[in-house]
């Protein structure tokens, strides 16, 4: 957007959704109790960005300007739906990672941890192979009990020892969890995004794991390029399980995307250890029912993005661009086929997660340059229209 903007002579506005960063409307604590997280909701935040849209517009005098949607991720999704909803008020949407199509049920939730256990295995000759042989070694020590647990612990350098299973599975959790980071941003170039690394992470990871002296000793070293290299981890502030089986992160944020995972989107589920590199590990409907239940007694609404943000039914749309990097786990459940001449769909063979939303790189493959010129000329095409109206 800042690579772009000026050719357009174009200001950008972020705005941040009610509940999530410092707009928090009854301060860290309260914001997250009953009733007030109630007003957390994707329409609500939509309709906050629409006013602001609409005043802002006034206010520059600016009423006869285009409005381009960009995001990524939820973002993204954000982005499509706004076009869905207010396409008097958003002439065009870049949809970057956008997976509306597993939140609203229209896809299979299983793809995402397939999908980081192909991205491993296509990275490194026996890398997959040696995460797997890994997670046996860890259930083979874990079984024998307490002394397991303590050579499992000193391995991982954990602040608190492991004492029981709910602690070995938080374990696998907190591991899985560094994997499907590393999948998302596996960047051509170091970052600092959700985490420092290096270029293309998940190469580095792969090596650390097929060099190490022993397969967990690996693992261990994988951990930390996601947690990183400090004296110990503890495993239960570092990574908190959620609704979210790919994660929520830590602070508040992590509060209001597991609260929203709840109430609007299906996320993807465990793993399985038959389609994927990781132990089983499920989350299922039932148990999400179940978490959902306990964490924020309230029932999960699983039909509730289909019918409010209109699932796979687009075809009605206009103006869209959704993109995904095939390296991202989170494109199995995007939009990856063109609906509609103004429906399209990009396809970025080797970006991960809205690497065309980043700015520029020497290191950037050619594929997202192609990306990011085919969104100018629909951005152009966008703004003509407005133009002539």
């Amino acid at each position: 957007m800042f690579d772009i903007a000026p050719q357009f002579g174009a200001l950008i506005v972020f705005i941040e959704h009610r509940f999530y960063g410092k707009s928090l409307p009854f301060g860290e604590k309260q914001s997250f109790l009953h009733p007030y997280v109630d007003l957390l909701t994707t329409e609500q935040a939509m309709a906050d960005f629409a006013v602001l849209i609409t005043s802002l517009k006034s206010y520059l005098n600016a009423e006869k300007s285009a409005v381009i949607a960009f995001g990524g991720s939820y973002g993204g999704m954000l982005s499509a739906y706004m076009r869905f909803r207010y396409p008097n008020i958003i002439d065009g949407s870049i949809a970057a990672s956008a997976p509306i199509l597993v939140v609203s049920g229209d896809s299979p939730r299983e793809s995402f941890y397939q999908d980081v256990t192909k991205h491993f295995h296509e990275a490194m000759s026996g890398c997959s192979e040696r995460v797997a042989e890994s997670f046996k070694v860890m259930a083979a020590l874990a079984s024998s009990g307490k002394a397991g647990y303590v050579n499992i612990s000193t391995t991982f350098h954990l602040c608190g020892e492991i004492k029981n299973d709910n602690d070995y599975r938080h374990l696998i959790g907190w591991i899985r969890s560094a994997f499907a980071t590393l999948a998302m941003v596996d960047y051509p170039y170091p970052t600092n995004f959700l985490a420092p690394l290096p270029g293309h992470p998940v190469k580095e990871a792969c090596s650390r794991l097929v060099s190490a002296s022993s397969s967990m000793i690996g693992l261990s070293s994988l951990a930390d390029l996601i947690y990183g290299s400090s004296s110990c981890h503890d495993i239960y502030s570092e990574y908190v399980e959620c609704s979210d089986p790919t994660g929520c992160g830590i602070g508040p944020n992590s509060l209001a995307w597991d609260y929203q995972a709840c109430t609007e989107f299906i996320m993807p589920s465990g793993t399985n250890n038959r389609t994927d590199m990781f132990p089983e590990l499920p989350f299922t409907l039932e148990q999400r029912d179940e978490y959902c239940l306990k964490r924020w007694q309230i029932r999960p609404r699983n039909k509730w993005a289909k019918l409010s943000f209109w699932g796979k039914d687009i075809g009605s749309a206009t103006n869209i661009v959704f993109s995904n990097g095939l390296l991202d786990p989170w494109a199995g459940g995007g939009v990856l086929k063109n609906v509609s001449e103004s429906v399209v769909a990009v396809v970025i063979k080797d970006g991960a997660h809205h690497l065309d939303l980043r700015g520029s790189n020497p290191a950037d493959p050619q594929s997202v340059k192609d990306a990011r010129q085919l969104e100018i000329t629909h951005i152009k095409q966008w703004i003509k229209k407005k133009k002539s109206l």
